[in-house]
C-alpha cells in the first residue's frame, strides 16, 4: 500500500519507471514549484566538440556525454570498458577480460571491410595517438562522443569512423584541494566455465568410445566391449582408481562396484585465482583569477584471474593554464605512464594458452605426481613433484604443467607513454582569437618472452627469449582563428585553421635459445641466434580546415564545415581529399505556438549531412598497411643468399574511403525538465571501400588492395533521462538508451566474397555467417547429419542430409552483429547515501563457439576434457538427440556450423556501486572537506543462456579461447582536503 503523503509536488514517476518498478502509474507534478526542477542551466550544459566547445541545445551535430561521476569509480584499467552501454549508438565489446585490454569500440555500425572501422580519440582538443591504458579513469573530467558528419567532419579522415573526445580535469579557482581515493578489489570469473563431466562419467564414456571405435565386420559386440576394458587405461594413460582396480570399467560399461577416484584435480583451481586489486589516486588543484594548476599521482596492481597474469601502471600528469596578458593565454598539459603488463598466452589455440589448457586436462590428471594408491610422490626435500604428464594423451597437453612453468617463465610488456600538450590562445580582439597548439605522443614499448631451460617444453631446446621493441613517435601541430560575433539577433561563429599530423614507428625483435645457466633472461645468456627482424613506417597528414555556425534569435541555427587532407598513404594524384558537412536544427521549443502549451522545456530538432573519408588500409592479420599503392616485397634467405618475392601489387589508383553521413533528431524536455531525451535516425553510407581482394595464388600474391564495394548502416538511437524523485533528500535518475543498427553491403564488385566462416555479398552484413546447417543426428545409428542443397536432373532443388561434412552445403546462418545494444542506469542518494547501478544488454546476433567444441569431441580426442553434454549422447536407448555417438574414430561433428552458432542476445549487471559519506561533524575538525567509503562491484551478474561462454566476443562473433571476463568486488574512501 502506498502512503499518499508521500504522493506530493516533489515526486513524480514516469511509465518507464513504473515499469521497472511494477509499482502502478504515479505521477505529480506543481508547475510553480522549482525547487524540485532541473534547471535551464543543467539542460542547456556546455559540450565539448570539434575544435571547442557548444551549447548541447543549439548545437546542430549529434554529441553525448558522459560525465566524470560515471567513470572515475568504475574499477577498470582501461577507459574503454567505461563506455559500455553509456551512450546510444556506440557498440562496446571487451572480448579479453587481461588486465590492460582494450575493448573494441564501434560507432554507428561497421564502417569498412579491410580498413580500421575505430574511433579518433581527442585529448583536450588534440589527437592521441598513445596507449589509451596511460589515460586513468580519475584524470577524466568528461568524455564526448561525436557521431555524425556535423560534429565529426572538421577531422576529416581521421574523424569518419566517429570521435571520443576525452577532456581531462583542470584545476577551479579558489582553495587548493586535495583528493585521495584509495581502493582494494578481488577478481573472479565473470561467468563459470563449462561445466565438464566427472572422472567416473569420463571412464565410462570413453569405455563406450572405444567400444564403438573397435567394432567391425570382424569384431562384434561382445569382443569390443571386452578390448574396451583391457585397453582403457593404457589408452588413457593413467588409472586413478588404483592397483585394485587395474580395469575399473567392465564389459558393461559400468564401474565397477567400489571404484572410486583417490584424486580430483581441477586444473582450474591451480590455473586461475581469486585476483587482487589495488588502486591509489591523488589529485592537487587550484586556482586564482588567472591560472589554474591540476596534478595528479595514480597507481594500479591489477591482478589477473590467470595465474602470472596482471597489469601495474604508474601515473602521472601536470596540467597548468595561465593568463600571462590579457591578451595571451598559454597553458601545457604533460602526462606520463610506466606500464608493466604480465600476459600469458590466454587468446589463441596454442597449447600454451592458460585459458585452455584450464579448461582442456580432465581433473583425472593430477597436479603432482602421485603414487599408485594416490599418495603424492616427494622429491629429497619433501616438496611435491608437478606432474609434466609423459604419459598423458597429446590431446590432454602431453609433456606440459603450466602451474609449474609459467612462474619460471616470462610474458611480459613493458611500456613507457610520455603526451605532451601546449597551447598558446592570443585574442586580438574580443571577436577574433588565435590558437597555436602543438601535441606529441611518445610510446616505447618492449616486450620480453622467455621460456626457462628447466622443465617444460622449453627445456627441449634449452630455453628461448624473444625480446622486441617498438618506439612510436607523433606530433600534431594546429593553428586555429576563430570570430565570434553578435549583431542583434544574429549570431556567427567561423573557424578557419590548419593542421599537420606526423608518425614515426620502428620495431625490432629477436630470438634466441639455449641457455647455459637458469634464471638468466637476457638474449646475451643465451648461444643460439634464432631470428632478428625490424621495420619501420612514417606517415604524414596535411590539413586545411574551416567551418561557419550562423543562428537567429537563438531558435534557428545553420552550420557548414570542410576539411582537405592530404595523406601519404594514396599515390600523390589520390593524395587529397576532400570532406564536408551541412547541418541545421531548430529551437522549436522558442516558438510562441509552443511556448503557449505550456509542456515542453525544450523541443529541437536538427538535421545533418555531410562526407568524410578514411585511409587507413588494414592487412589481413589486422595490422596497418602503409603504402598500399607501392609494390611491396618480403626479403627471405636462400641458402645465405638474398632474395626478394612480390607481396602487394602496385596500385596508383587507390583512393580514399568515403563515409556519407545522415542524422535527423529529436531533442525533448518536458514536467519541468524532470524528462529529457533524444530520438535520432542515421544513415551511414560509405562507398569506393578499401578492401584487400583477394586472388588466386598461382599469382604469386595472396591479395591486393582496392577500391571495391559499398555498405550502408542505418539505425534509430533513444536515450532518456528522468528525475522520478527529486527532494530535499531524496533524488532519484533513472537514465535509459538503445540503439538499433542494419548493416548492409550494398555494392560489391562480383557476386560474392567467401573470407573463413563469413561471406560477403549483397544484401547481406560484414559478418554473415556462412557454414553448414545442423541436421541432427541420424536416430538409427548415432551419426551426426548436416544439410545438402542440390539440383536435379530437372533444375528443381533438391534438400538431403549428409553424415560427411565435407559433403554439406554452406548456407547463410544469420549475423553477429546484434540488432539492439543498450543500456539501463540509475542512481539514487539519500541524505549521506549513494548508490548507481548499470545494466548493459545486446539482443540479437550469433555467436560461433568454436571453444566450446573443444570439449565436445566424440571420444577422437582422447584425454581431453568433456562438456557434461556429452552425457546425452546418441546410444540405442537414446535414439531422439542431438549429440552423435560417441567413437574414437573422428567424424567431424564439432567443425563449424549452425550446431555451435548461439544467440547473442544477453544482459550484464555491469557495474553497482553503494557509497556513504560522513556527515562533516565527524571530520570538519581534521580539515577534511569529504570523507566517502564505498564498495562496487563490476560484472557482477550476466544473464545468458548458453551456460560456460563468455557472451562480451568479439566483434566478427567467433570465440578464440580468449581471457574471460572478471568480476570486480572494490572497496574504498575517498577523501577530499
Amino acid at each position: 500500500m502506498i502512503n499518499k503523503n508521500l504522493i506530493s509536488s516533489k515526486i513524480w514517476i514516469p511509465p518507464v519507471a513504473v515499469f521497472f518498478l511494477g509499482i502502478g502509474s504515479i505521477h505529480g507534478q506543481d508547475t510553480k514549484s522549482k525547487k524540485d526542477t532541473l534547471n535551464e542551466k543543467e539542460l542547456d550544459e556546455v559540450v565539448v566538440v570539434a575544435y571547442g566547445k557548444a551549447k548541447r541545445t543549439s548545437y546542430t551535430g549529434s554529441v553525448a556525454t558522459i560525465s566524470s561521476d560515471k567513470i572515475n569509480n568504475r574499477p577498470v584499467t582501461n577507459i574503454t570498458k567505461a563506455l559500455e552501454g553509456q551512450v546510444a549508438g556506440v557498440q562496446t565489446t571487451s572480448s579479453s577480460g587481461q588486465p590492460g585490454s582494450t575493448a573494441t569500440i564501434r560507432i554507428r555500425g561497421i564502417g569498412s571491410i579491410s580498413a580500421s572501422s575505430d574511433p579518433l580519440y581527442v585529448v583536450d582538443g588534440i589527437p592521441f595517438d598513445g596507449n589509451l591504458n596511460s589515460i586513468s579513469p580519475n584524470d577524466i573530467e568528461s568524455i564526448s562522443v561525436l557521431k555524425d558528419a556535423t560534429a565529426s567532419a572538421l577531422y576529416g579522415s581521421r574523424g569518419a569512423n566517429g570521435i571520443i573526445i576525452i577532456t581531462t580535469k583542470s584545476g577551479k579557482k579558489g582553495e587548493a584541494r586535495i583528493n585521495f581515493n584509495i581502493s582494494q578489489g578481488f577478481s573472479s570469473r565473470a561467468v563459470k566455465d563449462y561445466e565438464q563431466v566427472s572422472t567416473d562419467q569420463y571412464f565410462q564414456l570413453y569405455w563406450e568410445a572405444l567400444r564403438n571405435g573397435y567394432r567391425s565386420s570382424q569384431v562384434n559386440g561382445q569382443q569390443a566391449a571386452q578390448m574396451a576394458t583391457n585397453n582403457l587405461i593404457s589408452e588413457l594413460g593413467i588409472n586413478p582408481y588404483g592397483a585394485n582396480y587395474s580395469k575399473p570399467v567392465g564389459t558393461d560399461g559400468k564401474l565397477l562396484p567400489g571404484a572410486t577416484p583417490l584424486w580430483n584435480d581441477d586444473w582450474r583451481d591451480v590455473l586461475q585465482r581469486v585476483a587482487s586489486r589495488n588502486q591509489v589516486d591523488l589529485d592537487i588543484s587550484g586556482g586564482s583569477e588567472k591560472s589554474n594548476y591540476f596534478f595528479s599521482l595514480g597507481y594500479l596492481d591489477d591482478k589477473g584471474i590467470a595465474i602470472e597474469s596482471g597489469f601495474k601502471k604508474y601515473s602521472t600528469r601536470l596540467k597548468l593554464n595561465s593568463e600571462v596578458k590579457k591578451w595571451l593565454n598559454v597553458g601545457v598539459n604533460l602526462s606520463y605512464t610506466n606500464s608493466i603488463q604480465q600476459a600469458p598466452t590466454s587468446s589463441d589455440s596454442n597449447t600454451s594458452n592458460v585459458i585452455q589448457a584450464a579448461r582442456s586436462v580432465p581433473s583425472f590428471y593430477p597436479y603432482y605426481e602421485r603414487n599408485p594408491d594416490g599418495s603424492y610422490i616427494l622429491d629429497g626435500a619433501g616438496n611435491r613433484i608437478y606432474d609434466f604428464g609423459k604419459y598423458r594423451p597429446t590431446n590432454a597437453l602431453q609433456n606440459q604443467n603450466l602451474a609449474a612453468t609459467l612462474p619460471l617463465d616470462k610474458n611480459e610488456n613493458k611500456e613507457d607513454n610520455f603526451s605532451g600538450k601546449g597551447f598558446m590562445d592570443f585574442t586580438f580582439l574580443p571577436e577574433l582569437k588565435f590558437r597555436t597548439s602543438f601535441s606529441v605522443d611518445l610510446v616505447n614499448y618492449n616486450g620480453h618472452y622467455y621460456s626457462n631451460p628447466l622443465i617444460g617444453q622449453g627445456s627441449e631446446i634449452g630455453g628461448s627469449v624473444t625480446k622486441s621493441n617498438s618506439r612510436t613517435l607523433s606530433y600534431t601541430t594546429s593553428n586555429i582563428l576563430t570570430f565570434d560575433k553578435k549583431f542583434g539577433k544574429h549570431h556567427f561563429n567561423v573557424l578557419a585553421g590548419q593542421e599537420f599530423y606526423k608518425y614515426d614507428y620502428q620495431t625490432i625483435s629477436g630470438t634466441r635459445s639455449q641457455f647455459s645457466l637458469p634464471y638468466y633472461y637476457e638474449p646475451d645468456a643465451a648461444a643460439l641466434l634464432g631470428s632478428f627482424s625490424g621495420n619501420s613506417d612514417k606517415v604524414s597528414l596535411l590539413s586545411y580546415l574551416g567551418k561557419v555556425e550562423y543562428d537567429f534569435n537563438n531558435t534557428y541555427f545553420l552550420s557548414a564545415s570542410g576539411r582537405a587532407d592530404g595523406s601519404s598513404r594514396f599515390f600523390e594524384d589520390n593524395r587529397w581529399g576532400k570532406f564536408w558537412s551541412l547541418g541545421g536544427s531548430w529551437k522549436i521549443s522558442n516558438e510562441e505556438f509552443i511556448k503557449n502549451l505550456n509542456f515542453f522545456n525544450q523541443l529541437t530538432l536538427r538535421a545533418s549531412y555531410g562526407g568524410q573519408g578514411n585511409d587507413k588500409l588494414l592487412q589481413p592479420n589486422k595490422l596497418p598497411l602503409y603504402y598500399a599503392y607501392q609494390e611491396l616485397y618480403k626479403f627471405y634467405n636462400n641458402l645465405g643468399e638474398p632474395g626478394a618475392v612480390l607481396e602487394k601489387a602496385r596500385t596508383n589508383g587507390l583512393k580514399w574511403e568515403t563515409n556519407l553521413n545522415l542524422n535527423v533528431g529529436l531533442e525533448f524536455a518536458v514536467l519541468n525538465n524532470r524528462v529529457k531525451g533524444n530520438i535520432e535516425y542515421f544513415e551511414r553510407k560509405s562507398q569506393d571501400l578499401l578492401f584487400n581482394m583477394p586472388v588466386a595464388p598461382s599469382l604469386g600474391i595472396n591479395d591486393f588492395p582496392a577500391n571495391i564495394g559499398t555498405i550502408k548502416n542505418t539505425g534509430f538511437e533513444f536515450s532518456l533521462f528522468t528525475t522520478p524523485i527529486k527532494t530535499d533528500n531524496f533524488q532519484w535518475n533513472l537514465d535509459l538508451n538503445l540503439s538499433t543498427l542494419n548493416n548492409k553491403i550494398t555494392k560489391l564488385p562480383k557476386g560474392s566474397i567467401l573470407t573463413g566462416t563469413k561471406l560477403l555479398q549483397v544484401g547481406g552484413s560484414v559478418y554473415d555467417f556462412y557454414i553448414p546447417e545442423w541436421a541432427g543426428v541420424d536416430a538409427s545409428n548415432g551419426r551426426p547429419l548436416w544439410k545438402t542443397i542440390g539440383t536435379d536432373a530437372n533444375g528443381n532443388t533438391v534438400e538431403g542430409t549428409t553424415s560427411e561434412y565435407a559433403k554439406a552445403t554452406r548456407t547463410l546462418q544469420g549475423s553477429a552483429l546484434p540488432k539492439v545494444t543498450g543500456g539501463l542506469s540509475t542512481s539514487i542518494t539519500y541524505k549521506n547515501f549513494d548508490f548507481s547501478g548499470l545494466l548493459t544488454f545486446k539482443i540479437g546476433g550469433k555467436i560461433l563457439d568454436t571453444d566450446y567444441t573443444s570439449i565436445m569431441h566424440n571420444g577422437s580426442a582422447g584425454g581431453r576434457a568433456w562438456s557434461v553434454e556429452m552425457l546425452n549422447r546418441w546410444t540405442p536407448e537414446n535414439p531422439n538427440t542431438d549429440v552423435p555417438a560417441l567413437s574414437t574414430i573422428t567424424n567431424n561433428w564439432t567443425s563449424n556450423s549452425s550446431r555451435f552458432l548461439y544467440s547473442g542476445t544477453y544482459a550484464r549487471l555491469k557495474n553497482v556501486s553503494l557509497g556513504y559519506t560522513l556527515p562533516s561533524d565527524y571530520f570538519e575538525k581534521l580539515g577534511l572537506k569529504k570523507f566517502r567509503i564505498y564498495v562496487q562491484a563490476e560484472n557482477l551478474l550476466t544473464f545468458y543462456k548458453h551456460k560456460g561462454m563468455d557472451p562480451e566476443q568479439a566483434l566478427d562473433g567467433t570465440t578464440y579461447y580468449r581471457y574471460p571476463a572478471m568480476r570486480t568486488i572494490t572497496f574504498g574512501l575517498q577523501a577530499t582536503l
